[in-house]
């Protein structure tokens, strides 16, 4: 019997990950979903998931949280700036419970992109690389639900703003990503790093797919970085989280999260979920 444990199972991806894990024939007994806030998870519980708690801050919980665990899913923290000790923090237990592999969740091209998400995910790649545990690195590119979740905002403005710079972008929805977790879990080889992408798109497909989704006017308008860090911060960011997420766009504008593997599909036995069929599950 395998035992595979999820952090951040009470998260929007942590949680896809236990549900694909069980969908993929995992007995729900066999599944760890650990959790800072198990309440969250109550649901798993019923279904006869083993939900116990977690906290990437406190080394003894996750120690009683990794107990008897085979393989673990490293969903990355949620918290820019603190995830490195975080993700160290739940390496080092995972050692110390004789884990025999880990799955990480990372971001496309880290070690080539410019995106200022990625040096804690590279960080915690060379953790991973000088532990004594065999890993398997998920380099995911960028969530359609990032783009989804702004649709409201897209048909109220009649704009998708960026400053990508009419570049593409290659995306997939989280239940994409999660199936592809589970699935690398599964497989009985470690190692390797697989770099995860679905449909390509720009973002004028993008403000012409939620235009005819929706049936409201809907345009891009591509600006320069320093617009879009004004335009931020008149809606009420700080400067610093104005300047961070500008420069995603200025990543995406150097073709920093487009790729043409097909890496994902060839892991979830399927095409990545497609821009229109998000946007109108979202709509």
């Amino acid at each position: 019997m395998t035992t595979f444990a999820v952090t951040g199972a009470s998260g929007q991806l942590g949680r896809l990950v236990v549900e694909s894990l069980i969908a993929r024939g995992v007995a729900a007994s066999d599944v760890v979903a650990i959790a800072r806030t198990t309440a969250k998870a109550a649901d798993l519980a019923d279904r006869g998931v083993d939900v116990r708690f977690g906290d990437y801050d406190d080394a003894a919980s996750l120690d009683a949280a990794l107990a008897g665990v085979d393989r673990l899913v490293l969903v990355s923290a949620s918290e820019v700036g603190k995830r490195v000790a975080q993700h160290e923090a739940v390496i080092a237990a995972a050692e110390r419970a004789g884990v025999s592999r880990i799955v990480y969740t990372s971001l496309l091209g880290a070690t080539t992109t410019s995106n200022p998400l990625a040096p804690e995910h590279v960080a915690t790649e060379e953790a991973l690389a000088a532990s004594s545990i065999p890993a398997t690195i998920l380099r995911n590119s960028w969530y359609l639900e990032n783009y989804t979740g702004q649709i409201g905002t897209y048909t109220a403005t009649g704009t998708v703003l960026g400053a990508t710079g009419g570049a593409t972008i290659a995306a997939a929805s989280r239940a994409d990503y999660a199936e592809a977790a589970a699935v690398a879990a599964l497989q009985d080889q470690a190692g390797g790093v697989y770099e995860l992408a679905g449909t390509r798109f720009t973002f004028d497909e993008l403000a012409a797919t939620v235009a005819t989704v929706t049936g409201a006017p809907v345009a891009h308008s591509d600006v320069s970085v320093e617009q879009l860090v004004s335009t931020f911060q008149e809606v009420g960011m700080d400067a610093g989280t104005a300047g961070f997420w500008a420069a995603v766009d200025a990543s995406i504008a150097k073709g920093e999260l487009d790729t043409d593997s097909t890496a994902l599909a060839d892991l979830i036995g399927r095409p990545a979920t497609p821009l229109a069929d998000a946007v109108a599950a979202a709509v």
